[in-house]
Order: C-alpha cells, then structure tokens, then sequence
C-alpha cells in the first residue's frame, strides 16, 4: 500500500457477528450486606458476573448476555470473549453496548454494582476498537437509550494524566503508532510508573470496566445499506479540514460492467475458443503467469486470461491465474470457470495450496485444489501440514471437505495424525474459530477410534487414539513440573535437584510409563520412561526443562520443554528450514542443515529436540577460534588448517545453507549466542524471535554472517571462501524456482497468530517476496547475491564509512 491510499472498510459489509472481550474490574467494588443488600455491612468476597445489552438507536436490540460469576483477586479478571448474534452490518450510528456489573453475594437479591454504556462508533463515524476503559456509575443499571445517562466515557474536563497515557496505548495497540521495540519497552516501563503515581497521588474513588472490542485490518467506517445521501454535509465555512466520503469511490462503471458482461457472456465461448494470442499477447500472458501468487492483477490482465482461457488450458501454470480473473458472483461465468477448471491441465500439489488461500472462497475450486492434494505422498503432505490445518480457517463449513481430507490421510499415517492431534489442539485457543477446530478434532477423534486395520485387534483404533491423548497428559505434567521448579528460590542447582526429586520421588510414574508414550517430536519413537540423573535445566528466566528420555528400544532422546513463551514461530521457521533442506536435496545439494524438531504444545508452551553442540560464544571463549574447537575432534595435520577436509566441507556447507535461508526468511537478533557448532562441523540457527526483516537492533547487515565463520574458512580471499559463495548462489537460485510455494505457505498463515506476520501480514509476504528477486534471472541473481555477501563481509573488517561501522556493531 503506498502512503497516499487510505484503505477502510464499509460496515455495511461486514457480516460478521459482533465481538467483544469482558477483561477485568479495576478499584474496590463496594461491600455489600449478606443479608438485606444495603451497603456497609462487610463480606469476604464479593461475587460478580457482566451483563452486556446491544441497543441500536436506544431500543434493546437481543437478550441480554452474562460472563460468569467471579470473585477471586484484585483486579477482578473473567477474560471471557463473547460473539452477539447481532452482525457490523446491523449496526446504526447510535448502536452501544450496555455493561452492568452485577453482584449476587446478597442473601435475598441481585444487587447493581455499577452500570455503564459505551458507543460502538465515535464522533468521526468509525468503529471503535481494542482496549476501552468505562467508568461505572455506582448502584445504576446501565441505560440503553441515545442519550444514555450512564456514559462509560471520563468527561473531557476530567481526564487526568491516566487517561492520556491510556488512549495514546490504544493508538499503539491500534497499529497508529510506529513500533520500536526496545524504545517501546521502556516507555511502557515508565508509562506504568507514572500511573502507579498518579493512582496513588489521586486514589481509586472509581470503579473501572475495561473491555476489548474486536479489531480489524483496516478502520470501519459506518455505512448504512445502500448509499445514505440524507447524510448533512460536512462541509463548513471554517478553514478546518474535514474528510468527504464519495459513495461510488471502489464500484464499477456501469457501463464497463455491462461491456464486461457481454465479452464474457456463453455465446463468446464458441468464438473464443478458437482464439489465439498474437505474439504481443503472448509476451504479455508469460509476464503475467511469472507473477508471483501475492500480485493482484489488473483489469486488462484479467480480460486478456480470460479472452485466451481456452489457449491456455494445456498450461498448469495459467490455472490459478485464470481462476483469479474470474467473476465468481456471476452465476453463468462461474460455471464456465467450473467447467474448464475440470479440463485443465493437472496442477502440482504445491500450486494447489494456493488454491485454499483466503482469496478463493467458491466450494468447487477448494475442493478441487484438495482432491489435487490426493496426489502428494505423505512425506511431502507432512511438509504442508502446519499451513493446511491453517486453511480451515478459510472454509465455508466446520466439516469441510479439506477437513476430512486430512483426517482421513492421518488416520493410516501416525506420523500425520499425531501432528494433526497437535496443530488442532493448539487452535482450540483460538477464540474466533475454536468451534471450526473443535469439529476437526472430534472427527479426527472419532475416524481413529474406529480405525482397524485388517489382521489388528478390534481395539487398535482406541489404543492408537489413547497413544495421542498421553502425550497430552505427559506436556501437562511436564507445565506442572516446570512451574514447581521456577518457584523453588535459590540457585539453579537447588532448581535441578528439585526437579530431579519430582521426577524420581513424588512424580515417580514420569520415571517408568505404565505404557509405552509417542515421542510428540516424532511419533514413531516410543518412551519408557524419563531418567532423573540425566536430567536439568537451561539457565534462563523460564528455566526450561531439559529431559532425557529412555525409548523403547533402548537409546535415548534428549529434549528441551518450554513453559512461557510461544513457539509457534520457531514451528515455522524450522518447518521452513527443513522444507528448504528437502528442495535442495532433491536438486542434489545437500548443505548438512540441522533442522531439528519443534512442537507448540501450546500457544506459550512446547517441546524442541535438543542437538549436543555449542554456542560460537562458548568456543570462542574457551577455544578462541572456530578452527581450535574443530581441530579437537577432527585432527588432520595433511588437512585443510589441521582439520579433516570433511569436516571442513561440512562447516563450509552448512554456512552457506543457513545464510541463505536466514536472508530468504529475514531472521533478525543474531548475535554469537544463538549460532551453534556440532563437533562434526555443521553450524546451525536456533531463537526465530525476529522474522520477516524485524530486528531489535540498529542497522543489521543484509547476509547474517559473523567474521569468524569467514575466518574459519580461511579469511575473504581464500579458496574456501570461494566455495561458500558458490553454495550460496548456487542455493540461492534454487530456492528462487519453489518460491511461490513459500510464498503460499506463509500466506496460509496470515491469521495463525504468529507474532511478525500477524502484526502486517501484507506487509510480511511482501517482504518476503522481495528477498526472492522475482525481477531477475539466474545469472544476474548470483551477480545480486555475490554483492550481498560483499557487502556484508566487508562491513566485518574496519573501514571509514559510517554505515559499514554500523553494520560491524550488530555482531557486538
């Protein structure tokens, strides 16, 4: 979007339900007397519950909503989300919603804590949205009519600091201010400073409801059905500048329509089907089916596809832009695009993901796009997996067709249903869409149950399902655990030996299942048991676990466990990091990457693998240089530096592989802690805190590479230099020919709730578009690519230019 546009939405075609969140109760509510409900006469706890009213121009518009009754803490918290069956499109000018809190800790009847109304839309005509604070009038109910007598709203002439600083939080949260995150953590430390004062300074005479209203993408403006030309005119004879809104801005001419309409129409179809383009049409046709998936096209694009559909029809490529020039509300258009879709060329399982993007809502293509899917072996759906399960969110239905695709190809792969059991059961925490998820998981639950292969027990299906529901038990145990530990005060060792005790004492079936329990990280692995002795923890501020597993063959399985922080991102990152080992491996490189395993249990919990190796930091310090810390495992005084040329190779490999993909993917904060060495020479990333070009720090170089990795391959004019840079562009040009199916991937989970893409999904896809460089061929690529790593190498070694001093401070 350029800085000129002004992007809004209409509310009048949002036909989605009303959301709101009740989050918490801030002051003392007052006391209240168990017997005859008057105030004064004090209780242990108060007990209350929100009731919330929608009135559209002062007229109750549905039956009052409740939270449930809580009574525990200050302040009081419910977090409870509720949907209205009232929709945005509903709405008028003067809709508000009416939130009483209610007390019901009196003996004889409910008794009105505070009641207070709050407008959907303000002055200028927008939807209101995110935090809102209503101050509660005392023992009222709140008042539903236009001119309500119990606003929620602090008078202009009593608004204080507290209040400033809240509604400039609000822009914040609202995407209106710029982020900067290591600024924003301190202002926001200073922030609850200052309003910890002031409560003080002024004390809590009120009581505070503070509520969340749903956000969205763009701001909603109101729009009744229809354009509303009665609407006075916000002209003045002032000089201050006012906004005007044309209703006709965004809908077609009447007149293009119609011509639209007729060059499409049936009896064109016989003409067109004999049509060939010329040889400027066909220039222009290879552009376009060179876009990649994020373009949206234009109209003479989308005419010129469709005047040569029929052309086109042996060309797999041209399916997915064909069907986006489509006019799907058009009844006899959509059926001709249904018709020829059936007799295009097959498509690739990768372009069919594409297919289930948000863009395409028609049933018939995403079901095409699915039975396209039938094709993929299971090796290569496991690599889609995380993205798929996000397209649920897409569908029409709860049971939709994709969802009993993947059910049903799980339940003969355990691999694909023990990841299943896990993506889903991460969602149910999705407040918007947890009944959709809920649905997959109760067929899931059910198609396992039954499942009886021939020559099995009848039972197997209940033995395979309960197999997934101990893991489930087992992460829940291991919460339990974690928290029992962070709360032991004293050193990290008296944390191990705590943990160590409940592992082995209390704890003691986590030492020896009672059933053999699927390893979540890969389902085929079967664990007997956790050994104490061989466990501890990480030193860092969530103490995460670090456990080792006995299996059931009798090796051993180290992992990490983490409560706390979310790993959804670094889910992805990994998938995406295997998924890059697999492209390149199938086009013979192989650059040694360690894509180990990560699983969100949760949205702030989950489990890695662990891989023995160490942080540059350590070796750097105790070794002094990458090539000491390899010489003491891989001696070879004819080798390379003293080392064996494997090794060398390796270390050389794995450097180019993960250069490239940390660019590709604009993983940010690297310094020497988060890059790890195994002993046979394969460097490796772990930490995605910062993706899609986000960086806590200033002036990051392009290539994420450090001058001791360039060291250790003999310094910039080296031979092995030289082979770095080739793996690179080498790497680099094949990754180039998958990346629409990256692209698709990462815009299948623009609402997966993933910290830098659902902050500006547009924005993050195109990032991520841009470090492909679409624009240009192989070879001036590798001239782009080659520039990078100069660039960035040279910002390692000392110079006189300010920004190559820059780029050398991100590595301190």
């Amino acid at each position: 979007m350029s800085g000129n546009e002004y992007r809004f939405f209409l509310s009048c075609d949002i036909n989605s339900p009303v959301a709101y969140r009740v989050d918490r109760l801030e002051g003392n509510p007052p006391k209240i007397s168990s017997s005859d409900g008057e105030i004064g006469l004090e209780i242990p706890t108060p007990e209350l519950y929100v009731e919330c009213a929608l009135y559209i121009d002062g007229a109750l518009f549905e039956l009052p909503s409740r939270t449930r009754l809580e009574s525990q803490g200050k302040p009081i918290y419910w977090n409870e989300y509720s949907t209205l069956t009232a929709k945005y499109r509903d709405l008028t000018a003067h809709a508000q919603l009416a939130f009483t809190v209610w007390d019901v800790s009196s003996s004889k009847q409910d008794v009105v804590v505070g009641g207070a109304t709050l407008r959907l839309f303000n002055s200028k005509k927008q939807l209101k949205t995110g935090q809102q604070k209503l101050r509660l009038c005392l023992g009222r109910e709140a008042d539903g009519s236009v001119d309500s007598t119990t606003p929620g709203k602090v008078p202009k002439q009593e608004c204080g600091e507290i209040e400033r600083l809240e509604k400039l939080e609000n822009k914040y949260e609202r995407g209106q201010i710029q982020r900067i995150d290591w600024l924003d953590e301190l202002t926001f430390k200073a922030i609850r400073e200052i309003k910890e004062r002031e409560r003080q300074r002024i004390g809590m005479s009120h009581l505070h409801l503070i509520v969340y209203l749903w956000p969205f993408e763009h701001p909603v403006c109101f729009q009744e059905l229809g354009a509303n030309y009665n609407l006075p005119s916000p002209i003045s004879s002032s000089n201050e500048l006012v906004h005007v809104w044309d209703p006709e801005v965004g809908r077609t001419n009447p007149c293009e329509n119609k011509q639209l309409k007729l060059a499409r129409s049936l009896t064109r179809g016989v003409i067109d089907r004999e049509l060939k383009p010329s040889s400027d049409e066909r220039k222009k046709i290879s552009n376009i089916l060179k876009y990649p998936p994020t373009h949206t096209l234009s109209g003479d694009e989308r005419q010129l596809l469709w005047k040569f559909r029929y052309y086109l029809v042996s060309d797999k490529r041209a399916l997915m832009k064909f069907l986006r020039c489509v006019e799907w509300s058009d009844a006899q258009e959509a059926k001709q695009a249904l018709d020829l879709m059936r007799q295009w060329a097959p498509i690739d399982t990768a372009d069919a993901l594409e297919l289930l993007s948000p863009v395409f809502d028609n049933e018939e293509v995403r079901a095409y796009a699915v039975d396209v899917l039938e094709r993929a072996e299971d090796e290569e759906l496991q690599c889609y997996l995380l993205q798929l399960v996000q397209a649920l969110r897409f569908e029409r239905s709860d049971k939709s067709y994709l969802a009993h695709f993947l059910v049903r190809r799980s339940v003969h792969n355990i691999d694909l249903a023990s990841f299943l059991h896990w993506y889903v059961m991460v969602e149910l925490q999705d407040p918007i869409y947890a009944k959709r998820f809920f649905s997959t998981f109760e067929i899931l639950e059910d198609r396992i149950s039954k499942y009886r292969p021939e020559g099995r027990e009848y039972d197997y299906g209940v033995k395979l399902w309960e197999s997934l529901v101990c893991q489930t038990k087992l992460t829940a145990q291991l919460c339990r655990i974690t928290k029992d530990v962070k709360n032991v005060r004293g050193s990290t060792q008296k944390k191990i030996e705590k943990l160590r005790q409940l592992l082995g004492g209390l704890l003691s079936e986590l030492t020896y299942f009672d059933k053999p329990i699927r390893l979540p990280l890969e389902p085929k692995v079967l664990l007997t048991g956790i050994i104490p002795s061989e466990s501890s923890l990480f030193k860092s501020a969530l103490h995460p676990l670090r456990l080792t597993f006995q299996t059931a063959d009798g090796g051993k399985w180290k992992v990490m466990f983490k409560k706390g922080d979310d790993l959804r991102q670094d889910q992805l990152v990994i998938q995406m990091v295997s998924l890059m080992d697999r492209l390149l491996k199938l086009e013979n490189l192989d650059l040694h990457l360690t894509p180990y395993r990560v699983l969100a249990t949760g949205q702030d919990e989950g489990m890695l693998e662990f891989v023995p190796s160490s942080s540059l930091a350590h070796i750097l310090l105790e070794y002094r240089s990458i090539i000491n810390y390899l010489q003491q495992y891989h001696t070879d005084e004819n080798g390379p530096f003293g080392i064996t040329a494997t090794c060398l190779e390796t270390f050389i490999k794995s450097c180019a592989g993960y250069c490239v993909i940390t660019y590709i993917l604009g993983v940010g904060d690297r310094h020497l802690d988060n890059l790890l060495l195994t002993d046979d020479g394969r460097l490796f990333h772990v930490d995605f805190g910062y993706i899609l070009g986000k960086d806590p720090k200033h002036f990051p170089p392009p290539m994420k590479l450090c001058k001791e990795m360039v060291e250790a391959m003999g310094g910039a004019e080296s031979q092995y230099y030289g082979k770095f840079k080739s793996y690179c562009c080498e790497a680099y040009n094949i990754l180039r020919k998958s990346s629409n199916l990256i692209l698709n991937l990462f815009h299948l989970m623009a609402g997966a709730g993933i910290p830098d893409i659902a902050s500006d999904p547009e924005r993050g896809i195109l990032k991520l578009q841009e470090k492909f460089r679409l624009d240009l061929d192989d070879e001036a690529s590798i001239q782009f690519f080659q520039s990078l790593i100069n660039d960035s190498v040279s910002a390692l070694f000392p110079q006189m230019v300010e920004t190559i001093h820059r780029w050398a401070q991100y590595w301190r």
